[in-house]
Parts: structure tokens; C-alpha cells; sequence
């Protein structure tokens, strides 16, 4: 069946959402000191998951 949509308006125009504003100071240290940390624990972190695997047989015996 055919429908007639000549009377109904335009859809509205699509705008992108305004841009957020820049980070203030203090988020800026907050990212940069987790940016941080997470690097530290991407070198750390494997060395020391070896450590306790190296760890766990030295007490038993």
C-alpha cells in the first residue's frame, strides 16, 4: 500500500555534538600520573609474576 509522506516536514539536520573542553589542570595530572603507572606496571609486572613462581618452589624446599 502506498503512503503519502509529501506533508510531513523534514527530518531536523543533523549536527555533531559540540567539542568537550580541554582537560583542566588537575585531570591532566590525574591522566598522566595513571598513564604512568600503567607503564611502570607494564615492565614490573611481568618481573614480578616470574619472582613468585620462582618464589613458591623455594619454600618447599
Amino acid at each position: 500500500m502506498f503512503m503519502d509522506f509529501s506533508e510531513q516536514p523534514p527530518p531536523p539536520r543533523w549536527e555533531p555534538s559540540p567539542r568537550r573542553p580541554p582537560l583542566t589542570p588537575r585531570e591532566r595530572t590525574a591522566v598522566t600520573a595513571i598513564l604512568l603507572f600503567n607503564v611502570a606496571m607494564l615492565v614490573c609486572g611481568p618481573l614480578a609474576g616470574v619472582t613468585l613462581f620462582q618464589a613458591i618452589p623455594a619454600l618447599f624446599r
